[in-house]
């Protein structure tokens, strides 16, 4: 009975490793922490304000290859950066394509380019307007480690932005930031996926 017991153990701990590890595809959602600027003053002023620069994203992911594998995911992106004059919020679709690497278990790395196209910026303050951003399509880094059970996955990245894009602010009367606010994503990404 004990020795049947443990066969069953590891035949399920085996599958709940391996089940979402092969190709397929599913959903994904989850909340990002944007910094714009400073992303460290950004995240030690989160200790104060916690829902200061919280945002969240919901999206379809694909994956090929198994010990190696290609995960390119398309992604609707909401952030939000906040400023002591008001919020800058931005919505784009994200195409990140991850090359990952299963480790130990159900343990995985992974980094890939992200490309992101910019559907919407808006500044929401008193008195304060800012012009559309330079570029509407710009190219950054996803760098994470995830966790797959079952047909569960959690994973935690960060995305930094290459391309320099920025927008000016027309109304002058802020003291806290320049003229100017740099809109690449700076962000820690927590996401919960779904194989379907």
């Amino acid at each position: 009975m004990k020795k049947t017991f443990l066969i069953v153990v590891a035949a399920l701990c085996s599958a709940v490793t391996f089940a979402q590890t092969g190709p397929g595809f599913g959903l994904k959602g989850g909340l990002n922490y944007a910094g714009n600027g400073d992303y460290f003053d950004s995240a030690a002023d989160a200790y104060e304000n916690p829902d200061k620069n919280v945002g969240y994203h919901l999206g379809f992911w694909a994956k090929t290859g198994n010990r190696i594998y290609l995960r390119p995911e398309l992604v609707y992106t909401s952030t939000k950066s906040g400023y002591d004059e008001g919020d800058l919020k931005i919505q784009k679709i994200d195409l990140p394509l991850l090359l990952g690497t299963k480790v130990i278990g159900p343990l995985n790395l992974f980094a890939g380019p992200s490309f992101q196209f910019l559907l919407n910026t808006d500044f929401e303050g008193d008195g304060i307007t800012v012009e559309d951003v330079e570029n509407d399509v710009t190219v950054g880094l996803n760098i994470g480690a995830g966790l797959n059970i079952g047909k569960f996955g959690v994973d935690l990245r960060y995305e930094r932005g290459f391309s320099e894009n920025e927008i000016n602010v027309i109304n002058a009367n802020i003291t806290n930031i320049n003229d100017r606010i740099d809109t690449r994503p700076d962000q820690l990404i927590l996401s919960l996926s779904l194989k379907i």
